[in-house]
């Protein structure tokens, strides 16, 4: 992720006395002993991998909290002076994802708008199930519940968008976006999905019908409330 992920939305909150303090009693804890822990911290990588395992924590921390309290996931920005279907799909290939041919088509519509300035905005991640809807559910309910826990719809730009921003998203990761669906040349409602399958980061879209039932554990993006 980039530096505006789960950790933070804009502005980093230092580490207080007390929580550094619960690290220092988890190394004096340490069950491997003085020798082991002597050898990690002389290695290069000490610092790092200590906070990409506090990364990895907080991130799996993040995912057991109910909707309602759950903290921005990513903030990604828009109005970046990407525009036209190609300026993105040009955009995308150069940073090495790819580009199916429908998110190409419905890029194309009237219905995809950019922002016309820069503009931040903050992301999260919930699952059917999480919004209550064990057995799946349609987007129409899917969309009334989330926003009736204070979540948004996003602006359609955000799957693009996101799809640059995120290069380093998870291998077999797959992300539904919560947008109003744009209708393809074939006249089917579909909304963006931004997936990592193999070696390959995608921009796609996936067909909706009305009565379409998405299964419990699909993952859609929504805009997260100040």
């Amino acid at each position: 992720m980039n530096n505006k992920d789960q950790r933070t939305s804009t502005t980093v909150e230092p580490v207080s006395e007390g929580q550094a303090d619960l690290l220092v009693l988890a190394t004096k804890n340490y069950p491997g002993g003085k020798e082991k822990l002597e050898l990690a911290k002389r290695h290069p990588d000490f610092r790092k991998e200590i906070w990409e395992t506090l990364d990895r924590l907080a991130s799996e921390q993040a995912l057991r909290l109910p909707v309602i309290e759950r903290p921005v996931w990513k903030t990604i920005q828009l109005g970046t002076g990407l525009k036209t279907v190609n300026d993105f799909c040009n955009a995308i290939q150069k940073a090495g994802g790819r580009v199916g041919d429908w998110a190409k088509d419905i890029m194309g519509k009237p219905a995809f708008t950019v922002s016309d300035q820069p503009t931040d905005i903050d992301l999260i991640i919930v699952t059917v199930a999480e919004l209550g809807f064990p057995k799946g559910a349609t987007r129409k309910d899917i969309y009334a519940k989330a926003q009736s826990l204070g979540l948004s719809l996003c602006p359609p730009e955000v799957g693009p968008q996101l799809r640059l921003q995120y290069m380093d998203q998870p291998n077999n990761e797959y992300l539904l976006i919560g947008m109003e669906p744009i209708a393809d040349s074939n006249g089917d409602l579909s909304v963006f999905n931004v997936e990592h399958a193999g070696n390959a980061h995608w921009l796609d879209c996936h067909y909706d019908s009305p009565g379409n039932v998405w299964y419990d554990y699909n993952r859609w993006v929504f805009v997260r409330g100040k």
